[in-house]
């Protein structure tokens, strides 16, 4: 299983904007991916309902996962997009 901890890089954490970013990426990427908190049980990364659910603040730990085909790329993606906190979707992802 393909794993990276990352750090919110959104002040506000995952959030409303934030939320709807990195769900929109997710989905975008094509790869079943999980996100929790460090230590919690993981969530569909692409459910923007599950995501909100975390409650992950800014600067705190989450842990993306998937076990798919492409899962190392995808991850790398995600993982830097909500490392650098971005506002917009990137065209790469």
């Amino acid at each position: 299983m393909a794993e990276r901890r990352v750090n919110v890089g959104w002040a506000e954490g995952l959030h409303a904007r934030p939320a709807s970013i990195f769900v929109r990426a997710t989905t975008a990427s094509g790869v079943p991916v999980t996100i929790a908190k460090t230590g919690g049980d993981p969530v569909n990364a692409a459910s923007m309902l599950a995501v909100l659910g975390l409650g992950a603040q800014g600067g705190e730990e989450i842990v993306l996962a998937s076990e798919a085909e492409g899962a190392e790329a995808a991850l790398d993606r995600l993982a830097k997009l909500v490392a650098e906190g971005l506002d917009e979707l990137p065209e790469t992802v």
